[in-house]
Order: structure tokens, then C-alpha cells, then sequence
């Protein structure tokens, strides 16, 4: 194979009938470790919108259960992507994250928003770091996908294409993005996590994973923002690895999320139906799809 053999066969492809396949050739053979990076971020912007980040502090499961709640989340919409939306597994994942969302008053908007940031954070991620830009048809397919898994969580108004889901965002986050104490906690807890997973180097990371942050999320967790050297050093180095990522063949086997190290939590494995939280013992209640 040679480095452009899989954008070569999503070309091939319709993003709106082969929209999974396309989807999981982007973030398992060409963009894993971007796509995760991505994810993280797409999910830390949440906070910054106060009704989530006060939920998610009331719950405690981001300050008290930081790394597993960080397992289960990339392991539930994993588990989705690797085996698809029809599969016995798939629809296991979807009636977890239904029922652990049923399980709060959470507001249609707020649920459109965060399925928003899981289309536009990647592709924005991939814009400044990727060793290559997605292309309109990844685009067109990772839209798809999310319409998809959206409308299977039972969320209405959602954006139909990519620049619909882009404009959402953006006019969401320019509305709502704000402090709150709770969001903030959140915000502290799971920069924590991040740093940890590097031992001795935890301050260094921190703080690189502070100059990633965009000035709205900074000003929004009242952060002081990192000196421009600092930024300029840490998008270099991603930019740097990126040139260098671009020169590797191209991966032959797919890399999924619970093969990333990041995931600590089940070093024996794991069972689907119990990864999550059952804050009122074992709700009821799935996909609104019907099958």
C-alpha cells in the first residue's frame, strides 16, 4: 500500500450509503491518535457551557471518577464505530449513553451542541495538526455518521450537513460559553487526568495542553493564558510530528480506542451493557430507532 491508498478508496466510496465505512477508515487507519486527541477536546469544550459543566460537577463523575468516566465515554462511542449501528454491540453502546442521559435533565440543545463538537473538533483538529486534511467526502461522511448516531439518541433539529453542524457550534458556543464553578472543577479534573498519564512530566503537559486551548475556553475557566512562545512551541511540535507522520506507510491494521493507553480502567477487558454509570439503578429505555 502507498500513503494515499485509503483516501484513494474513500473517494470510491458514497459518504451517504458507505458513510461508516468511511468513517472508520478516518479514525482507524488514518487519524487515530489526531481523532482521540480530537475527541478529548471536542468533550473539554462541553464544560465551558455552564449547564453542562454544572451538571457534570453535581454528578461527580468527572472530578471523583475522572479516568473512568474518560474509559467508558471513548469506549461507549467506540464501541459504535468498530462494530456499526445495527450490531449487537452497537446497540448495546447506544442504550447505555441513552439511559445514562435519560437519567438528567439535559435540553435538546445542549445534546445537539455536544454531538456538534464531535463533527467539528476532529475536522479543525486535523485542519492545524493532521498529516493531511480531511477531504469533502470525509466531511460529508463524518456528518452523516453523526446524523446518525443523533438521531438514535433521540436528539430533533439536528444539522444536516458539515457547515450546518459548523455554524451550530459556533453560534452555540458564542451564546452560552460563560464561568461556572462547576465547569471549572470539571475542567481542572480532567486536565489533571491527562497530565498524570505522563508521571514526572505532568506540569510540562499540563501546561502544553493549556496552549492547545483557544482563547474563548481559557477565558471561559478564567484560565490566564500560556505566553506565545509557549504556544507557538507546542503547535510546532504537533505540526513537526505531522510532517513526520506523513512520511510513514500507511497503517494496514485498524487501531481502535480501547487500544489506546489512555484507557487504564479495564486491563482484563470489559462488557459493553456495563461500562457507564446507573445513577438510578438499571434504567429502562434505548434507541428510538426502531429496529
Amino acid at each position: 500500500m502507498r500513503r494515499y491508498d485509503w483516501l484513494k478508496e474513500i473517494q470510491r466510496l458514497d459518504p451517504e450509503r458507505d458513510f461508516l465505512r468511511i468513517h472508520r477508515i478516518t479514525t482507524t487507519y488514518e487519524f487515530p491518535w489526531d481523532v482521540a486527541r480530537a475527541l478529548e477536546l471536542a468533550l473539554y469544550r462541553t464544560y465551558a457551557v455552564p449547564s453542562i459543566g454544572r451538571l457534570l460537577a453535581e454528578t461527580a463523575e468527572l472530578t471523583d471518577r475522572t479516568q473512568k468516566r474518560y474509559d467508558d465515554t471513548a469506549l461507549l462511542l467506540d464501541t459504535v464505530i468498530e462494530h456499526g449501528f445495527d450490531s449487537e454491540d452497537g446497540r448495546t453502546a447506544i442504550r447505555r449513553i441513552n439511559q445514562m442521559h435519560r437519567s438528567y435533565d439535559i435540553t435538546n440543545d445542549d445534546m445537539r451542541y455536544v454531538l456538534c463538537t464531535f463533527v467539528v473538533t476532529p475536522k479543525r483538529w486535523l485542519d492545524l495538526y493532521g498529516w493531511r486534511r480531511l477531504s469533502e467526502h470525509e466531511k460529508h461522511a463524518t456528518a452523516v455518521y453523526y446524523r446518525t448516531l443523533g438521531r438514535h439518541m433521540g436528539i430533533t433539529g439536528i444539522p444536516q450537513t458539515y457547515q450546518e453542524f459548523e455554524r451550530c457550534l459556533d453560534d452555540y458556543e458564542h451564546a452560552h460559553f460563560g464561568w461556572d464553578e462547576g465547569g471549572r472543577r470539571v475542567s481542572d479534573a480532567t486536565l489533571g487526568l491527562m497530565a498524570g498519564w505522563y508521571g514526572p512530566l505532568a506540569p510540562m503537559v499540563r501546561g502544553a495542553s493549556m496552549a492547545l486551548l483557544d482563547d474563548s475556553l481559557l477565558d471561559a475557566f478564567r484560565y490566564e493564558r500560556p505566553r506565545p512562545a509557549v504556544r507557538a512551541a507546542v503547535r510546532g511540535a504537533l505540526r513537526l510530528r505531522a510532517k513526520s507522520v506523513r512520511l510513514l506507510p500507511p497503517r494496514r491494521r485498524p487501531h481502535y480506542a480501547r487500544q489506546n493507553p489512555e484507557i487504564k480502567g479495564y486491563p482484563n477487558g470489559y462488557v459493553v451493557s456495563d461500562l457507564g454509570t446507573f445513577p438510578q439503578g438499571r434504567p429502562t429505555g434505548g434507541c428510538p430507532v426502531p429496529h
